[in-house]
């Protein structure tokens, strides 16, 4: 009896660490990303997630989801596109119930001011002396062109102030965030293809070497546009469609309606996956490095 309970102890040991062992590989790093993706040891992980309003049981889920991968890639930082700014954004609210994730900086679009203006310069510091610029916009003073009166001139500085301010960096990345996609999707021979909503900003992004925009997502999940990529953020609603040219490259949304993005950064690349709330990767984009400087 006694060696018979004894086996028993022994297999239910052994069936416990099989299980914490599959716990901890499909748990811990719900993704399914390996670390030697290309990577190294210099390269910077950071997140970016769409604020704005989840029920408390989304965000919490959420927040705990991004608590788990900030540990595991070391994320150095969140970018947080919100129209509503940090002090009232309700994910920003909740992220402080959550102590492990105030250990990294937040930047969020609409919570900084800078000239009286809804706009901010982060520069962050990357290996080998180079330099990694975050500029976020308040992207609704810059959405109708034709606005006259004190909107548009409320406009002109904040556009005033981004030509300067990238015109003015030597950095290696330079990453815009906003919270308003600047692509929209357009049938084209019964092809849905991507349409610019604000050429003059996209040909000033070309002209000052801005490698990605960085936005809530409309109809598109990533487009490539000349030299800029603009990437989007998932929402909580879906659209179909697809369209691939020599010129532009389009993917469209698939159900991404609670997850955020972690991007991987190196001096040659940047790579975004899409984690969803599932803790699965469904997309991957790869940006490669662009703008003044030519590597």
């Amino acid at each position: 009896m006694d060696r018979s309970s004894s086996c028993l102890r022994t297999l239910a040991i052994q069936l416990s660490l099989c299980f914490a062992l599959y716990v901890v590989l499909h748990l811990g790093h719900p993704q399914k990303l390996v670390r030697n993706d290309n990577g190294s040891p210099l390269d910077l992980y950071f997140i970016s997630v769409r604020g704005g309003f989840r029920s408390l049981q989304q965000q919490t889920h959420l927040l705990k989801l991004m608590e788990t991968v900030a540990k595991a890639y070391d994320v150095k930082f969140v970018v947080n596109i919100s129209e509503l700014g940090g002090e009232d954004d309700p994910l920003m609210q909740n992220v402080t119930r959550l102590s492990p994730l105030l250990n990294v900086p937040w930047y969020t679009t609409g919570g900084s001011k800078h000239d009286g203006l809804d706009c901010f310069l982060q520069q962050i510091k990357l290996p080998c002396g180079r330099m990694l610029d975050i500029v976020g916009l308040n992207t609704a003073s810059l959405q109708d062109t034709a606005l006259v009166g004190p909107s548009s001139g409320t406009r002109d500085s904040l556009s005033n102030w981004l030509r300067r301010t990238l015109k003015a960096t030597i950095s290696s990345w330079r990453i815009v965030a906003g919270f308003h996609p600047l692509v929209a999707c357009e049938e084209n021979e019964g092809k849905s293809v991507a349409k610019l909503l604000n050429e003059p900003l996209h040909r000033m992004f070309v002209k000052c070497g801005v490698n990605v925009y960085l936005s809530q997502q409309g109809c598109f999940s990533y487009a490539l546009q000349d030299s800029v990529a603009y990437i989007g953020n998932p929402g909580l609603t879906e659209q179909k469609s697809h369209s691939d040219s020599a010129d532009e490259r389009y993917h469209a949304r698939k159900e991404m309606t609670n997850g955020f993005l972690l991007h991987r950064l190196s001096s040659l690349e940047m790579v975004t996956y899409f984690v969803t709330s599932a803790g699965e990767i469904v997309n991957k984009i790869v940006v490669r490095q662009r703008g003044r400087e030519v590597m």
